[in-house]
């Protein structure tokens, strides 16, 4: 008898040690680490003013951070975009990601675009020790893409990226900066179903983002992923009347990045990462991103983000945004909602996007970013 007690406390025990191992795993916080945080920063004030949403809503000028394969269905031929985003600034004031993108369509079904990101960290003192000195990190990339419409409905966009890093700060050795290449693929697709007397239109997009090498820092010894992304959505316009009309969107994004590895125990492993993580390539990082989470299907499901959001537009010249956007408390823990507002004229308009974080994890609380847009058609005929 007290041996059959023994045995059931033990079970018991080792049960409860169960439980309490798997709750510890659940509720680790394991982000998904990569280099150039900068590419994952929305650099227009539209979508963010939508909680950052972007792959299937209208094409715009700033299409080509979100998915390229929309330009052919501009109805400019061509125009440019200058963003601004203050970063930490509630911290400091001299952290920003500035942005300028363009594009010109090319005849009726074909389209080429650019973009130049310069992430500025602000001046960054060093101690006397090292040698008193100033020095201003920084991360920027250049991109061009091309896209083509396949049929009426549906195009798609093919993209190459070079990426510059320089956060060395040593005074013992030479700075350089790092570099890594990337290629990016886009896919749009729209139509015009008809819901009740109404003829909306119905946007999907797919896009993946930085398919390329890895970098490697200055004095390191293991090369860090750039954030491979792939980002889903789908956006719905519905008109209300001729000088109203309503926009819902939503988008889903996950890092094609592998989960930073712990082993069996749930603790960190220098020479299980260097096997399990440093040591894999880009490619096979992207296929690994789907199935290596720790805690199973259950945290591969944490590691998407997703966002959604809503626009009103009058007459389309004046516009009202708002949008949330979502991530696991255990991959970051940003959550957020987002407003913002639009000015349209012929030659030009002016965006605005505010962040109100739910989450005091996120660096852009309390943020206004700005968008001035130019279309050049609009230049063209003022000048005429």
């Amino acid at each position: 008898m007290k041996y059959s007690l023994k045995i059931t406390l033990l079970v018991l025990l080792t049960i409860c040690a169960m439980k309490a191992n798997s709750q510890d795993k659940r509720d680790m916080f394991n982000p998904v680490h990569t280099a150039l945080v900068s590419q994952t920063i929305a650099p227009d004030a539209r979508s963010a003013g939508l909680g950052d949403v972007g792959v299937a809503t209208d094409p715009d000028v700033n299409s080509q951070y979100w998915n390229p394969a929309k330009y052919p269905f501009c109805i400019s031929r061509a125009g440019v975009a200058i963003n601004y985003t203050p970063w930490l600034r509630q911290l400091v004031n001299d952290m920003y990601l500035a942005n300028v993108a363009g594009y010109y369509r090319i005849g009726e079904y074909s389209a080429v675009s650019a973009s130049i990101d310069y992430f500025s960290l602000g001046e960054v003192y060093t101690s006397e020790d090292e040698g008193a000195m100033t020095i201003k990190p920084y991360e920027m990339s250049f991109d061009a893409s091309y896209s083509l419409m396949l049929s009426e409905k549906f195009s798609l966009s093919a993209g190459v990226r070079f990426l510059l890093s320089d956060m060395s700060y040593s005074t013992t050795e030479e700075r350089s900066a790092s570099s890594a290449f990337a290629a990016d693929l886009g896919m749009y697709y729209h139509t015009y179903p008809n819901i009740g007397s109404r003829e909306c239109q119905l946007g999907l997009g797919l896009y993946i983002r930085n398919i390329g090498s890895k970098i490697t820092f200055g004095g390191s010894n293991y090369s860090e992923f750039i954030p491979t992304n792939l980002r889903l959505g789908a956006s719905l316009m519905f008109p209300i009347d001729e000088y109203n009309k309503v926009t819902i969107a939503a988008d889903a994004n996950k890092l094609l990045v592998p989960t930073y590895p712990v082993d069996e125990n749930g603790e960190y492993s220098e020479a299980y990462a260097i096997e399990h993580y440093y040591n894999v390539g880009s490619i096979a990082g992207i296929f690994k991103s789907f199935t290596d989470a720790p805690n199973g299907f259950k945290e591969e499901l944490e590691e998407i983000q997703w966002s959604a959001g809503a626009e009103y537009t009058y007459n389309d010249r004046f516009t009202i945004r708002a949008g949330y956007y979502h991530e696991s408390e255990n991959k970051g823990n940003r959550k957020y909602f987002t407003v913002g507002a639009g000015f349209r004229m012929n030659v030009f308009s002016l965006d605005a996007g505010y962040v109100i974080a739910t989450a005091k994890s996120n660096p852009l609380d309390q943020t206004l970013r700005f968008t001035m847009t130019f279309d050049m058609d609009g230049i063209k005929d003022l000048f005429k």
